[in-house]
Formats: structure tokens, C-alpha cells, sequence
């Protein structure tokens, strides 16, 4: 008790000495870091007297506040990751802005050289991973370099902008435009009678922007610049099952080739809505039929091609017979030299005028075949799509036979469509899922994954000016 409450003496209080303040000149602190972590003059250590209350750290006496020792490059040392996080390289994958800001701070923070180069994806670019700013004690003074402080001049001398000359470069450069896929389809038409089969092709558009569809036994004509809607043709109901099962557009637009329930081919002028000929020769009927000029090929049940000339009197030219079952499918190469046929018996045939016999025949498919397209920007390369059972859009190289590769879809497909404008591809889907889906090709990219449709979409053609496709769907 008696030591409680003795009186405890006064503090004593040692003063502090002032810090040690050295003039600096803003342009040479602007010269003594280098961006690549290299010093470029000699740093001086400030060391302060030190006080009783002080303790030992790392062999270096510390006062009232903290002072780096910088004669090693361990003990203070500022870094700055510029690479961005794998979330955020993800998000902004296909961002051209975000890239863009971030190439204009590189330009403006760090100065680094050819900044005015191409845009690298931000998930793809590599950063090194070294410290920005580093302090050590091994420093080799630098020289000044005028040279570089002349570029930096003439730079600004004659703008007002207060971004550098690589990056107003980077700014006016031009850049790849937005790509914007519209989700929901601009014009709706309704398409009562149309018959829900997956082996007919009862949709084509011609060059001169008319669009025919085959309801029952009627066609009707769509102008697509004018709106209005004509009937063609109606077949004479002698019989009930006389129905249109397929139609297609000769190259100029101006005749439209129909094929029937009964194995008869019509040829039709849009113009005066006439019949110019009627052509008899298969015995079943007429799934599918492809133009080549002055020619037409017409696919039947009876599992038979007939190559139609026009330019006789008598048009059965040539018979192609290798299906084993209907053949829903035919797509003429660009330079109408192979015939790419489709059908029920799971196989794809690669035909040529100059022989009977298929040139290539591709069995990978485990369902019927109707979807075919031939690639306008590769030669010889033709996109095939299986049915409900396969549910894949196979591409092969006609030249030589071999398989390219193979993309699993995981529903029907009822049609592929390469575009006229851009290296793209568009498949309709049937079960069970019934999307439009687009592909960037040859890397099969989905772009865009469109879901109007409720039921399966049968029928898809696509305009030979413009993208533009029309996609058809039959509700039950």
C-alpha cells in the first residue's frame, strides 16, 4: 500500500530531431525512376539519430517514423499487376472499349513503345510479371536523353489534346464494328396447311426477292419488298394425297421447278403465273430439287436422281442410282461441278457429271441426311447434318474425301445455310430443342442462339443478297 501511494515521478520527455529535408527538383525526381524498374541516379539514404524509445529492425535503426533502407531491393519495393484477373479477362473477352481504355493507359502510364499496334484480346495478352517500381542499391546513373524529350515535343507541339501521339493514333484507327445478332424476327407470317414433315423442302426464295411456299396443294408467292402475298399454282385435287412436296427457284429468279406427291415436275413462270412444261419420270414422290443453270436435279422415293436438260426435247439426261432409300437432300457446288445428295439410308453421295458412280460416299451419320451446304469461300468443302438419332453437322472435303471435323449439336438437324456475306453457317434444329442457331466458321463458334420457335423448324432458305433468312415451323 505504502508503494501505491508514493508519488510516481514526472515523465521525461526526450525531443525529437527534426527530419533531415533535402531539396528536390521535380524534374529530376521525374528522371530517378525509370518505368522498368530500373533507378536511373543515385538515391541518397536519410538516416535519423535515433531515439531511446527506438528498436532494432533488421539491423537498421528506426525512429519516430519509418524509413526504407533501400540498399536492398527486398525490403521496399511498390508493384503494379497490370494484367487483369481471369474473371475479368472473361467478361471482357470481346469488349473492343474496355481493350481500347486499356491500351490508352499503357500509352499515357507507362509510355511503353509500338503502342500504336493492333489490339490484342485482353484474355490472350501476356503482361510480365515484373515489378514496376523497384528500389535497390546497385543503381548506373543515365544519361539524359535529349533525343527522346525532342520526340515527346514535336508530339504535342501541334495538337491540343492532352493524350499522346500513339494514342490519338490508337483512338482514329478503325476498329471492327459491333456485331448484333436480332433475337426476334422482324415480319411473322402465318403459313396455315403446311405439312410437318422432315423429308420435304417446301421453302425458296428467288433473286428477285419472291419468297414461295407450299401449303397443301397450293403455292403461294411473298414479294419481299412490297408485302403483298399471290397464290401461283393450286394442284387438281383427283386425289387427296396430290400434294406440293417440293419447290425451288432457278438461278434468275424467273421459273420456280415443283415436284409433287405423284412423281410429277412442274416448271412454273412467276411472272405470268403459266405453266411452261410438265416433266414425268419418277414413280414416287419428289422430296427435293436442285437448279444447275439449264439442268435440274430432282431427288425422289423411289431412291433415284434424274438430271433434267431443259435444252431437249426428251430432259431425262443421266440416273444416279446409289441410295438404298428416299433421297431428301441435293446441293449443287458453286461451280455446279459436284452434286452433294442427301437421304433416308443415313448416307451422303458427292456425284459428278462425268461418271455414273458416286465419288465419295460418307456413312458417318447415323440418321437420314437431309441437311447439305456448300461452302462459297472453300472449295470442295460441303457441310452435312444428321437427324433426331445423330444430332452432328459433319464438314467434309469433297477433293479428297477426308473428313474435316465434326460438331455435336445435341438436337435435330433440319438444315444448314452458309451466308453469302461473312465465313458464318446456320443450322434450324428440330428435337428437341428447336433453335436457329449461328456458327462462325471454320472454328465453329456458336455466335448466336435464337429460341422463337416452339416446335421444330423444318424449312429455312436464306436470301442470296442479303443475311436474311426466313425459318419456318409447323405447329400441330
Amino acid at each position: 500500500m505504502e508503494n501505491e501511494n508514493r508519488p510516481r515521478p514526472e515523465p521525461h520527455y526526450v525531443p525529437l530531431q527534426p527530419a533531415q529535408r533535402i531539396p528536390l527538383d521535380s524534374r529530376k525526381v521525374a528522371q530517378r525512376l525509370d518505368f522498368t524498374g530500373t533507378p536511373t541516379t543515385p538515391h541518397r539514404t536519410v538516416r535519423r539519430r535515433p531515439s531511446p524509445h527506438s528498436v532494432q529492425r533488421h539491423g537498421v535503426a528506426a525512429g519516430d517514423r519509418f524509413i526504407p533502407d533501400r540498399t536492398s531491393a527486398e525490403n521496399w519495393r511498390a508493384r503494379f499487376d497490370l494484367t487483369p484477373s481471369k474473371h475479368e479477362a472473361e467478361k471482357d473477352v470481346n469488349n473492343d472499349n474496355a481493350r481500347l481504355y486499356c491500351q490508352i493507359l499503357r500509352n499515357e502510364l507507362l509510355a511503353s513503345p509500338g503502342t500504336s499496334s493492333p489490339l490484342v484480346p485482353s484474355a490472350t495478352r501476356t503482361t510480365p510479371q515484373t515489378p514496376v517500381y523497384t528500389f535497390s542499391g546497385s543503381v548506373t546513373p543515365k544519361k539524359k536523353s535529349s533525343q527522346r524529350r525532342g520526340r515527346v515535343e514535336a508530339a504535342y507541339s501541334h495538337t491540343r489534346s492532352p493524350l499522346s501521339k500513339a494514342s490519338q493514333d490508337l483512338l482514329l484507327s478503325p476498329r471492327k464494328a459491333h456485331r448484333s445478332i436480332p433475337e426476334a424476327p422482324y415480319k411473322v407470317l402465318d403459313a396455315p396447311d403446311l405439312q410437318d414433315d422432315f423429308y420435304l423442302n417446301l421453302l425458296d426464295w428467288s433473286k428477285s426477292n419472291l419468297l414461295s411456299v407450299a401449303l397443301g396443294p397450293s403455292i403461294y408467292l411473298w414479294n419481299g419488298e412490297t408485302g403483298q402475298v399471290s397464290k401461283l399454282l393450286e394442284l387438281p385435287r383427283h386425289r387427296a394425297d396430290h400434294l406440293v412436296t417440293s419447290v425451288s427457284f432457278s438461278e434468275d429468279g424467273e421459273r420456280l421447278a415443283v415436284g409433287t406427291s405423284l412423281g410429277a415436275i412442274e416448271l412454273w413462270d412467276v411472272n405470268t403465273t403459266k405453266l411452261l412444261r410438265r416433266l414425268k419420270s419418277h414413280t414416287a414422290r419428289v422430296a427435293s430439287i436442285a437448279w444447275n443453270k439449264e439442268c435440274i436435279a430432282t431427288g425422289s422415293r423411289d431412291n433415284s436422281i434424274l438430271i433434267h436438260d431443259l435444252r431437249q426435247l426428251d430432259c431425262t439426261a443421266k440416273q444416279f442410282s446409289g441410295h438404298t432409300q428416299e433421297v431428301c437432300g441435293l446441293k449443287w457446288s458453286p461451280d455446279y461441278t459436284y452434286l452433294a445428295s442427301g437421304g433416308n439410308d443415313n448416307k451422303c453421295h458427292v456425284w459428278s457429271l462425268h461418271s455414273d458412280k458416286p465419288t465419295y460416299t460418307y456413312e458417318a451419320h447415323v440418321a437420314a441426311v437431309k441437311a447439305l451446304a456448300w461452302s462459297p469461300y472453300q472449295r470442295g468443302v460441303v457441310a452435312t447434318g444428321g437427324g433426331t438419332a445423330d444430332q452432328t453437322i459433319r464438314f467434309w472435303n469433297a477433293l479428297s474425301g477426308a473428313e474435316l471435323s465434326c460438331v455435336k449439336t445435341g438436337s435435330q438437324v433440319c438444315n444448314v445455310l452458309f451466308s453469302t456475306t461473312s465465313n458464318e453457317l446456320v443450322s434450324s434444329h428440330g428435337y428437341s430443342q428447336n433453335y436457329i442457331r449461328v456458327w462462325a466458321f471454320p472454328r465453329m463458334q456458336e455466335l448466336a442462339r435464337l429460341s422463337g420457335h416452339t416446335f421444330r423448324v423444318l424449312y429455312m432458305v436464306c436470301h442470296i443478297n442479303v443475311c436474311v433468312c426466313v425459318c419456318v415451323c409447323v405447329r400441330p
